[in-house]
């Protein structure tokens, strides 16, 4: 009988993990279902939607670490 694939792999939960330490995260928690949850600690300040859409958008120091690691090249 062959195996059914994983909900979850390994690297997915340490990719979850990271990135929830690098955004401030108090927990991250599986479940048997595969859901990764990320509960995020007080201080870290909400995304608010910007009021003026003429505004632009700038990426954390976070999300700049995270995606200057992923770049493929």
């Amino acid at each position: 009988m062959p195996r059914r694939p994983a909900k979850v792999t390994q690297a997915d939960i340490a990719r979850a993990i990271r990135a929830a330490k690098e955004a401030g995260a108090s927990a991250v928690t599986i479940d048997q279902e595969g859901v990764i949850q990320i509960a995020l600690t007080a201080s870290a300040a909400p995304i608010l939607p910007p009021n003026n859409l003429d505004q632009e958008w700038t990426p954390s120091e976070a999300l700049q670490r995270f995606l200057k690691r992923t770049e493929s090249g």
